[in-house]
């Protein structure tokens, strides 16, 4: 066979959705918790090696769960603290890619909060 009669067919599955949906606190406070959790065992293991991206990132979860959950929400505040916490995980997806993605779901579980 000839290279230019060779034949290649790719398939997609894309599952991701691109809904956006806003929850209430009610509910997301359970997931916020069981990630919070995970996110805590994950900032040991980090803070061995790395202890002041372990602080950078507990502190940007205090700051970005605070503005989520507060009565008089103040929808810039949030915004900036989301971005700070997802930025303080950034470069950490291949040495530590289950912190990167808790993080990731942290974010996105008060970015959909429905401020």
């Amino acid at each position: 066979m000839q290279e230019s009669d060779r034949n290649i067919l790719f398939f997609f599955n894309d599952t991701a959705t691109t809904e956006i949906y806003t929850l209430s606190l009610h509910d997301a406070l359970p997931i916020l918790l069981s990630l919070f959790s995970t996110l805590k065992s994950e900032i040991e293991e980090l803070s061995k090696t790395q202890a002041d991206h372990a602080k950078s990132i507990t502190g940007f979860t205090d700051i970005s769960t605070h503005e989520a959950t507060r009565e008089n929400k103040n929808p810039e505040l949030l915004k900036v603290s989301i971005e700070g916490l997802s930025s303080s995980v950034k470069g950490f997806e291949t040495s530590h890619p289950k912190l990167a993605e808790i993080v990731n779901s942290i974010c996105l579980t008060l970015s959909n909060l429905g401020i």
